[in-house]
Formats: C-alpha cells, structure tokens, sequence
C-alpha cells in the first residue's frame, strides 16, 4: 500500500471522528499531536494540524509574488519597544546585539547582525497575513533558519523551535504586543522561513520587528515573532507559546 493511500486514509478516518478519540489516536500514532491537544481547542487543533502535516509534504511551498504585488502601506501591529536599551541598541545600528541559540543543541552559539548579514541569503516576496482580518505583501531577506540550526547542531530529540523577542516591559500592558512563540521542526527547516534582517530591499524597519524577525511562509502573521533575541531548541510541550489561543497557526 502507497504511503499517499496511508495518509489519505488517515485524514478521512480523523475527518469522521471528528478528531475524537479515534482520530487523536491515529494522530499520535503518526507523531502529530500539537503541543496544546490537551487544552480547549485539542481535538480541532490536533485535527487541523496533522491534516495539514499529511497533506503537503515538508517542502511544500507558498506563493510568492511578484514585486509590483508588494503593498504600498504595510501594517503595523504594534510598534517597536520605547524601553531605553532597546532604543540605545537601535541608534547605534544594534552593533551590540546578538542572537542567542539555547537548548536541545550541541553547539551553544551566537551570532550579530552582521554575522547573519554575512551568511547565505535569500528573499521571499509572501503574503502577511492576520487572524484580525488585514493583511499585506512585502519581500523579506534574511538567512535560512536551517542554515542557522545547522550551525548549532540540534539533536536528535529536539522537536521544537522557540523564539524569545528582545525584553519589553509594556509587553503585557496591550500597549506593544510581543510575545514568544515555537513552531515544529517541520516548519522550522521550511525552504521558506528565514531569519529577516531586511524588508522591501532595505533595512528591516523597528516597527516590523528590528533587528530581526521570524519569518515564515506558511503561518498565520502572530506566529512569526519580532524583536528576536534568542532561539530555544527544545522536546518541552510546556515551553511554546505565552498568551492565550492555539499553538498552531498554519496557513
């Protein structure tokens, strides 16, 4: 039996349970339960999740447009940290911050700007995309995340990525909106998902995450985080998201 034939089965048998006991089952079996299938939204949120595993393969890629699609007027969704050390990093060009990568890795490192500037680049026009309703097109440069992972070696058991934005005291007061995040291995090594350093051919701008973002192709815009500071590799469950809502944000 073809594995296409496996995982179509698969689906309908979730689909007819409604991600009941018998499709969580199934799920688990294939190793595709979210990390919140025990909350409020579990059994949806392990349905939508391995349905969308199954149904495009690890390489699957997003549209991309062309440059006369990239919006005139991007959003912006909260504007960037008004702390003193994040503004004292920002006016000298963040030549003294760095990346941290942490956790389930052989080889603890970080990076600055200018190292990730210096690696491997590439740029993805893509469509950002909200849950509030809005959304626009823009071209984001940046270094592939696994080019980065790569060079920190996560081991064997790591199963997620979690990305910290740079310390916000107004970050719980509604007044900036930034929390931490974590995706799956599968779309951390995604062709599509880079580290961006850049927006629209110049530098990525404060209010859009400087000095640097997440961005993904095939998740909904709250789950690619600004203002990264560091990136933990780690097997927890409990260690993926602060906030309420799904873990998932798939598109």
């Amino acid at each position: 039996m073809s594995s296409l034939i496996t995982r179509r089965r698969l689906v309908t048998a979730s689909l007819a349970t409604a991600a009941g006991v018998g499709g969580i089952g199934a799920a688990a079996r294939y190793n595709l339960i979210p990390p919140d299938y025990g909350t409020l939204f579990g059994a949806g949120e392990t349905l939508t999740y391995a349905s969308q595993r199954l149904l495009t393969s690890g390489n699957a890629l997003a549209r991309e447009f062309k440059r006369s699609d990239i919006s005139k007027s991007p959003v912006v969704n909260g504007p960037a940290p008004p702390d003193e050390a994040f503004l004292r990093l920002a006016a000298d060009g963040f030549k003294d911050w760095r990346l941290q990568f942490e956790g389930l890795i052989e080889r603890p490192v970080s990076f600055t700007l200018g190292e990730l500037r210096n690696m491997p680049s590439q740029s993805h026009i893509l469509l950002h995309a909200c849950e509030q309703g809005w959304s626009y097109i823009a071209e984001w440069t940046g270094v592939r995340l696994a080019y980065v992972l790569g060079l920190a070696k996560p081991k064997p058991e790591a199963r997620y990525a979690v990305f910290m934005p740079y310390p916000n005291p107004q970050q719980t007061t509604g007044i900036i909106r930034v929390q931490f995040e974590g995706i799956d291995m599968a779309d951390a090594l995604h062709p599509q998902t880079i580290l961006a350093y850049g927006m629209n051919n110049e530098a990525l701008p404060p209010n859009f995450g400087a000095p640097l973002r997440l961005r993904m192709s095939r998740e909904i815009g709250w789950k690619n985080t600004k203002y990264l500071s560091r990136i933990i590799v780690t097997d927890r469950m409990d260690l993926y998201r602060k906030g309420s809502g799904t873990w998932y944000g798939g598109i």
